[in-house]
């Protein structure tokens, strides 16, 4: 009888994450420290809704105590980041984050989680993204009849997309595929989008991410990939795409800050209405 040996790691991302041979995934605690609430921050309540029964996808809602006052408000959805293999609604800084934005702006906040890699490899997190979207789009077109929160308070008409690092690459998809045509948001109104260290392929000190986030078998260079790489071969030509005014950050420290101006650059070069917003740290 052939002995089979145990699984052995092929993939180390410690202190986040180890993958094994025969494809199961041990992802460790986050090792930050929860952020601490800032002072005299808004009353913020939340709740968690399904948005894909069939994958058992959530979103986390967010809206001002308040908020019942009849004043409708801007609806953000915020896509996390985590390099696409980590991270969720429910990871401390993205909550802490999520209840800032809905306090602050004041706006009703969704979070969207979604599949992670090396599990669920690209172009899962985009389909994920796409269908909370539309779960986005029906509830705009229920009306009364949608999720009391948001029909209490969801000013379709002033919706943005945000994320930070992936997710901000995942807004971009987004937005192209709705300026595309290929995802339908009619009656929902995307006013914007805003855009957090974007992580984007080609920086070297990434290389093991997208080894794990891009498709099993990919050969291609992550800044060659389409799914990692905007401009690469075979990503859509943008210069004809409608898209809505965009805002983007670059931290000075971000190892991602040159790919983040070069798309900013090349999006300016096209006529887009893109606004950039840089920090020294």
């Amino acid at each position: 009888m052939a002995c089979s040996s145990p699984p052995h790691v092929v993939e180390d991302l410690r202190p986040f994450l180890q993958l094994f041979s025969d494809g199961s995934v041990i992802r460790f605690p986050d090792p930050l420290p929860p952020p601490s609430p800032p002072p005299d921050q808004p009353v913020v309540e939340w709740k968690d809704v399904v948005y894909d029964a069939s994958h058992k996808l959530k979103l986390r809602m967010y809206k001002p105590a308040n908020a019942s006052s009849g004043k409708k408000l801007p609806v953000l959805v915020y896509f996390h980041g985590g390099g696409y293999i980590l991270g969720s609604f429910e990871k401390p800084n993205f909550h802490a984050c999520c209840l800032r934005l809905a306090g602050e702006l004041p706006a009703v906040v969704l979070s969207v989680d979604y599949r992670l890699a090396p599990e669920h490899r690209l172009p899962t997190a985009f389909d994920d993204a796409e269908t909370a979207l539309c779960w986005v789009r029906g509830q705009a077109a229920a009306g009364e009849k949608a999720d009391p929160w948001l029909a209490e308070s969801a000013d379709f008409g002033r919706a943005f997309l945000c994320g930070d690092s992936a997710g901000g690459n995942i807004v971009h998809h987004m937005a192209v595929r709705a300026g595309l045509g290929s995802l339908s948001l009619d009656p929902v109104r995307v006013a914007g989008c805003a855009m957090l260290c974007l992580m984007f392929g080609g920086v070297p000190e990434y290389d093991q991410l997208w080894r794990l986030a891009l498709p099993i078998g990919s050969t291609t260079k992550s800044q060659d990939d389409p799914l990692a790489n905007p401009f690469a071969p075979g990503s859509p030509a943008l210069d004809d795409v409608v898209l809505p005014p965009m805002l983007v950050l670059a931290a000075g420290r971000d190892k991602q800050r040159g790919s983040t101006l070069d798309y900013v650059a090349r999006l300016k070069a096209m006529g887009k209405p893109v606004e950039l917003v840089e920090f020294e740290e």
